[in-house]
């Protein structure tokens, strides 16, 4: 049990370090980097399709993206936890 606390740890200061080092910056996603150099590159571009329904703002959007990662990870744990336990079974 101490090892698993240990790692805990040291997780959450991984996440939490690099933010208070940097504080007041602002993180932006790959999408945003893209809009932004392809503005440079062709300030005329217009994209080929529009969304059909844009979140009210940036918190839903991250709340949208890590609800999509958590599940991910859910369905790959679930998936990887059944095929060890039907190996063992076999075994």
């Amino acid at each position: 049990m101490g090892k698993s606390w240990m790692l805990i740890i040291c997780v959450v200061l991984l996440a939490v370090f690099p933010l208070m080092i940097n504080q007041g910056s602002e993180f932006g996603g790959a999408d945003g980097m893209a809009e932004e150099a392809i503005t440079e590159i062709n300030p005329d571009y217009e994209p080929w399709f529009d969304p059909f329904w844009e979140p009210p703002g940036g918190e839903t959007e991250s709340l949208l993206f890590a609800l999509q990662a958590a599940l991910g990870a859910g369905f790959l744990g679930y998936y990887i936890g059944v095929k060890r336990g039907s190996t063992k079974a076999r075994t």
